[in-house]
């Protein structure tokens, strides 16, 4: 299929401002034009209950959570999704992906905590992942006092949000707890060998560019082998015992393929999991609502899904483009 009409008008629009790529830009830079960008994209945002944010202690100091309710906390104990941003482990924070976060709280019914994890390069690997898992950890033991059912705990994250979304539930299988209910992995990055053939075919042109990728992962790994399972979870030894898991992947998008192998082996494993490539997409397009018309109803679907794996009575009404 083709490039969208609003994927491509996001195109001409970068193109058009001069804007050079994340990778010819210094760190602060390229995190000012990060945060530029998702507020021009942006749509109203959603209404919900409340928000709130508090800090937990992690390993390197404290870690802010930013907590959505689509209801109040006296309505009864709340199915809770633990969201990680993206932004290659550099960019992006909760404030980034407020929009989003709104409306998947908003779509599911479900409380949803933003997770502030330590970025590289002042921070690089493994600091996020282990922000990540401390705060499964944390806002699972606290759940109770939350108001959030313990038995209703998923994790989700888009593209590096989403390595640290699997790669959190791979850890809490491995640790015997906490038990997560489901897994919502939206455009990840789950092989950092960059060799894929979307890899090849979407490395220049295209918002996410390999040099761009490279970029991220000097920052992140440094040193680091990029075959360790952390960084790249579609060389976990196992992924037998996951949660079910929704992973969505966009057709114009380097990470395509790394998303759907990951998808296979889940299956493959055993794990429930839905596969869904959305047609005519770039990286990065779900908190882009404001310009591309396809990104809200999107969210919906999804938040559809993520309703039915935290124990909603209804099933998602899934569109044709969802392959099982």
């Amino acid at each position: 299929m083709k490039l969208h009409p609003d994927s491509q008008n996001i195109l001409d629009i970068i193109r058009n401002s001069g804007r050079p790529p994340y990778h010819e830009m210094s760190v602060g830079q390229a995190r000012a034009a990060y945060a530029a960008g998702r507020d021009a994209t942006m749509g109203p945002p959603q209404a919900v209950a409340s928000i709130e944010d508090f800090e937990i202690e992690g390993p390197g100091g404290p870690i802010t959570i930013r907590l959505y309710r689509a209801q109040p906390k006296d309505a009864g104990p709340a199915a809770l999704l633990i969201y990680f941003h993206g932004g290659g482990w550099v960019l992006g924070g909760i404030e980034s992906h407020d929009g989003l976060c709104r409306r998947l709280a908003a779509g599911a019914n479900c409380a949803v905590a933003s997770v502030e994890y330590r970025l590289a390069p002042e921070h690089p690997f493994p600091a996020a992942i282990e922000d990540a898992s401390t705060a499964v950890n944390i806002l699972s033991e606290m759940a109770a006092a939350l108001g959030f059912d313990p038995n209703r705990i998923s994790v989700g994250g888009d593209s590096a949000g989403g390595t640290l979304a699997a790669v959190a539930a791979v850890s809490a299988r491995d640790a015997g707890g906490p038990p997560l209910a489901y897994q919502l992995l939206l455009y990840p990055v789950c092989d950092m060998a960059m060799d894929t053939a979307s890899q090849r075919s979407f490395a220049e042109g295209y918002l996410l560019t390999g040099a761009t990728l490279r970029w991220f992962g000097k920052h992140y790994l440094g040193d680091t082998d990029w075959e360790d399972w952390r960084a790249s979870p579609l060389r976990t030894a196992s992924v037998a015992g996951l949660p079910p898991t929704l992973v969505l992947t966009a057709s114009h998008d380097p990470l395509r393929d790394e998303g759907e192998a990951y998808a296979r082996r889940l299956i493959e494993a055993g794990v429930p999991t839905v596969t869904w490539r959305v047609e005519g997409m770039l990286h990065g397009f779900l908190p882009m609502d404001k310009l591309i018309l396809n990104a809200a109803p999107t969210v919906e679907t999804i938040s559809r899904f993520l309703a039915l794996g935290l124990g909603a009575s209804q099933p998602p009404q899934a569109s044709a483009s969802v392959l099982s």
